[in-house]
């Protein structure tokens, strides 16, 4: 539900009555993943999807009947072979649908966080006893929360804490806990969703690749930063799709910013005067990913110049050089691509090879990235 959050929250300012659909689980090949969400309002309007449209007008009437009833529901769709017309997903996966009706209260609370860019973690009882399906509390940092899962206190603590530490990890899934002991310890699925700022990509060079990548990593969902130390290059005017032009040395840049395990760099200089302190500083940081653009050539010659600095062989193993996948690319728009297919392999898990003729999973299981702010597309 969060990741249609900025829309749904001027539904909630205009007062709108609204149903929302959120993916709770996923198996086998599907679209969509845990946190994907539709939603209708009284008018018929739709926002989102869960499925990529193999299953969405069932949802929408689910939604409908949800505006009608107030009744919270959990759904499941999956292909049947033994009826190809019947209402299901084509690909041969299996989802779990919530559908919720949304009349202010936490869901309202959460959807505001979300869309002001807080920190903050939804969590829905999303299979169990038909009394708190649906039920739902909110998690700020530091552990408070605010509504509750049916009045249950020991089951809002241990659901506080698991919306916590999902929130602390920056991810949207489901877990499994035991309720206490007025539920006869029956157990529980919850769906934490967390919302928190958009991850950053740090691009270094002002260059036209820089600017065909701050496209790529906008539309990404990436706060798109491009840093470079001359100024009549790293103009406004040049980085349009950028969130920040930043005038000053890379590497000073990056020692004073703040990064985190889901940051990526992108140092896009080539220049053995801003690559080597940029490098060294970056390879010993915390962060998802590391590239340098350059040919062979300059990367070995780079590599050499790195480990006379003092950079070892496991931080050397971090580094992606020459940047990209081998897409053949030409254009600045090609190669943003190629770094963009690299970053996004490395993220979920995938190998960066043609589909066709593999007998690789299409969709990795992995961490997915944190709902957050639709400011920034997907």
């Amino acid at each position: 539900m969060l990741d249609i959050a900025d829309e749904l929250h001027r539904w909630v300012e205009q007062g709108r009555d609204f149903a929302v659909a959120t993916v709770v689980a996923v198996s086998g090949s599907a679209p969509r993943e845990p946190g994907a969400a539709l939603a209708v309002d009284g008018d018929g309007t739709v926002l989102g999807s869960v499925s990529g449209g193999c299953v969405e007008a069932a949802v929408y009437e689910l939604c409908r009947q949800a505006l009608e009833d107030g009744r919270t529901v959990l759904e499941r769709f999956g292909y049947s072979d033994e009826d190809a017309f019947a209402v299901g997903l084509t690909c041969g996966g299996v989802i779990d649908v919530l559908v919720t009706p949304v009349r202010g209260g936490v869901h309202a609370a959460a959807l505001r966080a979300a869309a002001f860019g807080e920190a903050a973690a939804l969590v829905r009882v999303a299979r169990g006893p038909g009394e708190l399906l649906g039920r739902a509390l909110l998690v700020r940092p530091g552990g408070v929360y605010e509504g509750g899962l049916g009045g249950h206190r020991e089951l809002d603590r241990t659901a506080a804490a698991e919306g916590r530490a999902m929130l602390d990890a920056g991810r949207t899934g489901t877990v499994e806990t035991g309720a206490d002991g007025s539920l006869c310890g029956r157990p529980l699925t919850l769906l934490v969703e967390s919302s928190v700022p958009a991850p950053r990509m740090i691009v270094f060079g002002a260059v036209d690749f820089a600017s065909a990548l701050a496209r790529v990593g906008r539309f990404l969902g990436y706060h798109v930063t491009v840093c470079d130390a001359r100024p009549v290059f790293a103009t406004r005017a040049r980085f349009p799709d950028a969130d920040e032009v930043v005038v000053d040395w890379p590497h000073r840049y990056l020692e004073s910013t703040a990064v985190d395990g889901r940051t990526v760099l992108c140092v896009l200089t080539h220049e053995a005067r801003f690559d080597v302190p940029l490098l060294r500083a970056a390879l010993r940081l915390p962060v998802a990913y590391v590239g340098a653009m350059g040919s062979r050539t300059t990367h070995e010659d780079r590599t050499r110049r790195l480990r006379e600095a003092g950079v070892t062989e496991p931080e050397l193993a971090r580094l992606r050089s020459p940047i990209g996948l081998d897409l053949g690319a030409r254009t600045p728009e090609e190669t943003a691509l190629s770094i963009a297919a690299e970053i996004v392999a490395d993220r979920r898990g995938g190998s960066g090879a043609s589909l066709t003729g593999a007998h690789t999973p299409i969709h990795h299981d992995g961490p997915r990235e944190p709902a957050r702010r639709t400011g920034s597309p997907v």
